[in-house]
């Protein structure tokens, strides 16, 4: 009997991008990639159209993307591993395995550009929680200074991760990170302690 089982190598093509085959670089407030692509070469051979006419070396073609964007695969447990790169069509383009496989001068580009989509400041304290009609209005000290935002319906827009990490959501789609219930101060963890 055969065996049918398939690695996800099998089934999809995966790029991994690193520091021999990726360069990232800023222009125009985007982030922008270059890439060095294994050449693909068709029955009639016909390079793939993946990848453009300009070669680099015997086995290598260069694909340069003006804009691309990142998207975490596991944005809480993983933050700077299994970073998904894709074109403006959304497009996957390649996987960045870890973030120490880019080269240094080019990691802060890509945390950058992941902090200010993943922006979520961390909560240290909250100062007050008020309940009126369905929404909560917070005032809260956070690694950013204070803040103050609603929740309408709280109950569906506290996530929670763990048993001690919660993320909150607001009526704007803001992010707020509570990463360890437990070190909040007393006050503060019985104002929140209702919706855990």
């Amino acid at each position: 009997m055969a065996d049918n089982k398939k690695s996800l190598s099998d089934i999809v093509d995966i790029i991994y991008l690193n520091a021999e085959n990726a360069v990232f670089e800023p222009k125009n407030d985007f982030l922008t990639l270059k890439i060095k692509l294994p050449v693909t070469v068709s029955e009639t051979g016909q390079i793939s159209e993946e990848v453009t006419e300009e070669q680099t070396g015997e086995d290598k073609t260069e694909k340069q993307y003006d804009r691309v964007f990142l998207h975490r695969a596991f944005p809480f447990e993983e933050k700077l591993s299994y970073i998904s790169v894709s074109d403006k069509d959304a497009n996957e383009i390649a996987l960045i395995k870890n973030i120490d496989d880019i080269h240094e001068d080019q990691r802060k580009y890509i945390i950058d550009e992941l902090d200010r989509k993943y922006y979520s400041p961390e909560i240290k304290k909250i100062l007050s929680m008020k309940e009126r009609f369905g929404f909560s209005y917070w005032k809260v000290l956070t690694d950013t200074g204070e803040h103050t935002f609603t929740i309408q319906d709280t109950y569906r827009n506290i996530h929670k991760i763990s048993m001690t990490h919660v993320f909150l959501t607001d009526v704007d789609g803001n992010r707020y990170d509570i990463p360890d219930l437990e070190a909040l101060d007393h006050k503060s963890y019985k104002k929140i302690e209702l919706y855990m």
